[in-house]
């Protein structure tokens, strides 16, 4: 293949200035007040919307060599931590900038890597004295507590014999804003039986609560089924009343059926700062992402209820799944023990025959197809196979097959059967004409689970099956909305699969607008892996910008030589503009000027009490860091502090720090394939040498 030769560093740096470009398209990520953007393909016009750095970059064309690293980058912290990709990616800009003006003053490329290096190492040791332990935000977080609401008063003098009894699951969600005070009647004892009146609170702010059909006395705001999008929140000035995208079920349709199960859940203490101290620490790491960190409130507080039993106080990430439902708007959201999943109207139909009745399971680890082979199956060298299974009775091709899997489930009575990969179209269709359900693809999370609550072993092929793989005391049923109602999405059913006992716990994102279905699942993860890290980690970091204005004020005490002073402070103003943007995202500052005075205002104060440490910490217990709160949720009174992930900051500086590096170190870039006749006609021939 032809190949281009061109000396980079020779020139003007092209990799760093091109990491510096495709870094500012994120900008507007930073900070709990994300700025979103509609990412349009070209082929089909179908539009996303997406506030992640990790799906920017997907969609960005990164034909470059330093395109493809940052993209390698990104997506190395994405699957380590799920969290710390927008500072990963800014940082990148910011200091591929910095370094390219230590460039432009002959500062020596060996002296930019190693005083940074030294640099960021000194600040990652520095910041250590601002951690604070898991139990010790706990307390802080317990202490600094509102009182509880009515509702939530109410709610936690509720008791009930088991949380897995089938009929004594309450559906428990709270609104982030001031919530309304809602009657709830108690339940009556009667045996091991509970009943609840359900009393529903929209767990979104920006849309009415989905249980304006349950409204206290005097209120006559039209409910959300009527069509008005009617929006209360307390910390929005200007409201939405009108939308045709926000606010309605559109054109959803529902049928009566009810299920036998309440399928919502949350047993919460009868203390309420013991119930829930998992749930704000989720709160103060959501960062303001408020969308799913309801849901993820009421999964750690079941989740640390069942801990207790264990000793342990780790987020079970395993025993998580979502299911995001397109049609219903966002305050329908929910957790719904079990899981739960898309299937066709012809499974429906099945599921409703199955109402009431404990199903067979059978588990597949794999394929559920004619051609699968595990892996590390090999197949002989020196023989090719014409024909694998020969029909010597006749017939279309894979009747055979067909025939002998489906007979195999009816002869061991199995009723559901999950499955770890792809499904055989037409094995599908007939078992379902045959009434039994088989869902597939599923998570290997999902099958291990339903396998250590009923007893089945997971097979790789139906031939293995014997009587002792299959297990017993699954449930199907479909999945009812928050207001009792099952529903029809058209083209696919949502159902829940359960068995009592289990563990696994499903939350249901829905949204009427198609492009936010992707937005909000990575939401909710981004904010599952922010807990599950810190308590992972036993410490965080105080939030609000305290841990950057910290590595800033080191290089202001400490007199150095000219050249390595000169790369400290190009250092430090990645962090300065980093601190700079967010503080104009949330409006704290009208503008990066601005925010960057009021920056060194507190760097001067800091370096002048003689202990920057102790009065940022300061700062941080009063909620002012940089001023103005300690972040988005200052104005709901809730007395909440806002906290980082320890390990996903730090190794978000390094990566990014590191990428820069060797961007700058690179010392050739060499482009391959049939590309010579259009470098030879562009602009930029000269810099290139044909080998």
């Amino acid at each position: 293949l032809p190949m281009a030769f061109r000396d980079v560093n020779a020139r003007r740096h092209i990799g760093l200035q091109q990491l510096s470009s495709l870094a500012s398209t994120g900008r507007a990520f930073l900070g709990p007040m994300k700025s979103h953007k509609f990412i349009v393909d070209e082929t089909t016009n179908q539009c996303t919307l997406i506030c992640s750095a990790v799906r920017l970059i997907e969609s960005l064309d990164l034909t470059s060599a330093a395109g493809q690293l940052l993209n390698e980058t990104i997506q190395a912290q994405n699957k380590e931590f799920r969290t710390g990709m927008s500072t990963l990616l800014f940082l990148v800009g910011a200091w591929s900038s910095a370094v390219v003006e230590c460039l432009q003053q002959n500062v020596p490329v060996s002296a930019i890597v190693s005083v940074m290096s030294e640099g960021l190492n000194s600040c990652c040791e520095r910041v250590q004295c601002l951690q604070i332990s898991i139990h010790d935000v706990k307390k802080e977080l317990c202490s600094s507590r509102v009182r509880p609401n009515a509702f939530e008063c109410k709610a936690c003098q509720v008791g009930c014999d088991s949380l897995l009894n089938p009929q004594g699951l309450l559906y428990f969600q709270k609104r982030i804003s001031e919530p309304e005070v809602i009657s709830i009647s108690c339940c009556s004892h009667q045996g091991d039986d509970c009943h609840f009146n359900k009393a529903l609170v929209s767990p979104l702010v920006g849309f009415v609560s989905a249980a304006s059909l349950v409204k206290p006395e005097g209120d006559r705001s039209s409910s959300v089924i009527s069509g008005s999008g009617v929006i209360s929140s307390s910390c929005i000035k200007q409201k939405l009343t009108h939308s045709r995208h926000f606010s309605t079920l559109g054109k959803s349709h529902f049928s009566g059926q009810q299920g036998n199960f309440q399928e919502y859940l949350l047993k919460p203490s009868a203390d309420p700062c013991e119930c829930s101290d998992l749930g704000h620490l989720a709160m103060a790491l959501s960062h303001g992402n408020q969308t799913g960190v309801k849901l993820l409130q009421s999964i750690a507080e079941y989740q640390q209820e069942r801990a207790e039993c264990r000793g342990s106080s780790q987020l079970n990430i395993t025993g998580i799944v979502t299911c995001s439902l397109l049609g219903l708007p966002e305050s329908y959201s929910c957790v719904s023990q079990g899981f739960v999943t898309l299937v066709s109207p012809e499974q429906a139909k099945v599921i409703k025959h199955f109402k009431d009745k404990s199903l067979r399971i059978l588990l597949v680890d794999g394929d559920l197809t004619e051609q699968y082979r595990h892996l590390g199956f090999n197949r002989p060298h020196n023989i090719r196979t014409i024909l694998e299974h020969p029909n010597l009775e006749g017939g279309r091709a894979g009747d055979t097959w067909l025939s002998r899997m489906l007979d195999i489930l009816v002869s061991f009575e199995v009723n559901l059967v999950l499955v770890k990969g792809s499904v055989c179209r037409n094995l599908l269709d007939r078992c379902t004409a045959s009434r039994i359900l088989v869902i597939g693809p599923v998570p290997r999370d999902v099958l291990c689970a339903f396998g250590e609550v009923t007893g089945a072993q997971p097979v790789t092929y139906l031939s293995q099956l014997n009587p002792s793989c299959a297990g017993n005391g699954a449930q199907a049923e479909l999945w009812e909305a928050s207001d009792g109602r099952a529903m029809d999405l058209g083209e696919l059913v949502p159902v829940r699969i359960n068995v009592r006992g289990i563990p696994l716990l499903t939350a249901v994102l829905t949204t009427a607008v198609a492009s936010k279905v992707q937005l909000l699942e990575d939401q909710f993860w981004t904010s599952v892996y922010r807990l599950h890290h810190a308590l992972k980690d036993g410490k965080v970091f105080p939030g609000g910008g305290a841990v950057e204005l910290l590595c800033l004020s080191p290089w202001l005490a400490t007199p150095v030589a000219e050249y390595k002073s000169l790369v400290l402070q190009a250092l430090a103003s990645g962090w300065k503009r980093y601190l700079s943007v967010v503080m104009c995202n949330m409006a704290k500052a009208p503008s990066e000027l601005e925010a960057r005075a009021l920056v060194d205002h507190h760097l001067k104060k800091a370096v002048d009490c003689g202990s920057p440490s102790a009065y940022i910490l300061e700062l941080f217990r009063r909620g002012d860091v940089l001023g103005g709160g300690s972040g988005p949720f200052a104005d709901h009174g809730e007395g909440l502090k806002v906290y980082d992930n320890v390990a996903a900051k730090t190794e978000a500086w390094r990566r990014a720090l590191d990428l820069v590096l060797l961007v700058l170190q690179t010392d050739a870039e060499i482009i391959t394939g049939p590309r010579r006749n259009e470098l030879l006609n562009s602009p930029v021939s000269s810099e290139f040498m044909f080998l």
